[in-house]
């Protein structure tokens, strides 16, 4: 097939989004101590449409926890919350910097992922972290030469600023805490110092852990 999935197919995010909203509020003050409410909500969803009432996983609600545990534990209302609070657009806004090009509408659900990107746009973002907030654009070519030996063409890094590395480490830090003790523990297994992000859609159509060493 000539069908790319790492570079074309365009895939639901899930909870791998989470980050993003977290990325944003980061970058606007919160700390990873700061108390967010995961308990029940509902959201205006627009004119003449039911309230948005997201559930957690687990359809429980653990009540004030940190911001932490919110993205450790993949917590869904902290995020619609989060989400809320510092406006959708913002949010995709940042999701942007870090390299999401596919289409993003400004609406609450895709806190959780309700929106798509490709692989490659995914793990472009999440180098970022790693990278103290310099976004590398990734290429599939480095060098092509003629039988000579003479260049005919050669592609270089472009590194782009994308957000503060004070706000990259933190992040970077809470995703090492989702491997850690969140839900991506089983990525313990390889012995080595890993960050990520578990992600799942609906009747784990798509089952997601992108992550970074």
């Amino acid at each position: 097939s000539k069908f790319n999935r790492a570079t074309q197919a365009l895939r639901q995010v899930g909870s791998a989004f989470k980050p993003f909203v977290y990325t944003a509020a980061i970058d606007r003050g919160y700390t990873p101590a700061s108390v967010l409410m995961d308990e029940p909500s509902s959201f205006f969803a627009g004119p003449n449409q039911p309230l948005y009432t997201p559930g957690n996983y687990d359809r429980k609600f653990e009540g004030p926890i940190t911001l932490r545990r919110a993205l450790e534990q993949s917590r869904n209302v902290p995020a619609v919350r989060m989400m809320e609070q510092l406006g959708p657009k913002q949010v995709i806004l940042y999701a942007r910097r870090l390299g999401l090009e596919s289409p993003l509408p400004p609406y609450l659900p895709v806190a959780l992922g309700a929106a798509e990107a490709t692989l490659l746009e995914k793990t472009t973002a999440y180098s970022v972290y790693p990278n103290q907030g310099v976004r590398m654009e990734p290429y599939p070519i480095q060098k092509v030469t003629d039988r000579e030996g003479n260049v005919l063409e050669e592609n270089r890094p472009e590194p782009k600023d994308a957000i503060r590395a004070d706000t990259a480490f933190v992040i970077t830090n809470l995703l090492r805490g989702v491997v850690q003790r969140g839900t991506a523990t089983k990525a313990n297994a390889l012995d080595w110092p890993v960050g990520g992000k578990t992600g799942t859609t609906n009747d784990y159509t798509h089952a997601w852990f992108i992550g970074f060493d």
